[in-house]
């Protein structure tokens, strides 16, 4: 019996990503965009295949609005598995909200059943690979966003976390408390760029049934505070 650790497991979904989308990735296409902001050759670039396009010309496309390619949708499905590898490997700097955003917005959801089951088994290889190290190469609150705003759903996401009894995990929840709690806006928090989740009510409520010891006096005491105020 072969056991792998979370990060290979995240490295076999990240290569399955790319067999599943070979055939589209592969082909080239045209690609039309903004001329001010692209140079010819850049969407020459796009056209060909898409495991030779720079990583900077990845990144860009990434963020982009949406109005700047005359066929959005296509080209960030295309796109999808250089995209998210960088994404998921920390080398794309970018707000991970905007990331999922993007994706719901190329309609992922509706791509073909092998596309969009490799995506969301690197979704969940990401979170499982994330709850066991700490520190990792991202923030345990951008990666719940990416891949809580991109399903549009929270709670199977919480309940891997409350499975998840690593002490990696539970530094990532003091980490995110931290960041939650300040401010005061926990119960009105919403993933995603254009906020399109709300999240607070649902945190609050996971975050009393998480079981003792989990979380520090403190940062207890200012959830229920939160919660029953």
């Amino acid at each position: 019996m072969i056991v792998t650790t979370p990060s290979q497991q995240l490295q076999n979904a990240l290569d399955a990503l790319d067999a599943a989308f070979a055939p589209l990735s592969e082909s080239p296409i045209a690609v039309g965009g903004c001329g001010y902001c692209y140079a010819d050759a850049d969407l020459e670039a796009l056209a060909g295949p898409a495991c030779l396009v720079p990583e900077k010309l990845i990144a860009s496309v990434a963020v982009e609005s949406i109005d700047h390619w005359d066929q959005f949708a296509a080209l960030y499905r295309r796109l999808t598995p250089q995209i998210v590898r960088l994404l998921v490997t920390g080398r794309l700097h970018v707000d991970h909200g905007l990331v999922a955003s993007r994706l719901l917005a190329a309609g992922w959801r509706d791509w073909p059943a092998p596309e969009q089951q490799a995506l969301e088994r690197v979704w969940e290889a990401w979170w499982r690979s994330t709850l066991h190290e700490h520190p990792g190469t991202g923030q345990v609150t951008e990666v719940l966003e990416a891949v809580s705003v991109s399903t549009g759903s929270l709670s199977p996401w919480l309940a891997v976390w409350a499975d998840t009894r690593t002490e990696a995990a539970d530094q990532h929840l003091g980490a995110a408390l931290d960041q939650w709690l300040t401010g005061r806006e926990l119960p009105e928090l919403r993933f995603g760029f254009y906020d399109e989740l709300l999240v607070g009510t649902d945190l609050v409520g996971w975050l009393l049934t998480l079981d003792e010891g989990r979380i520090g006096a403190a940062q207890l005491f200012e959830i229920e505070r939160v919660a029953y105020s």
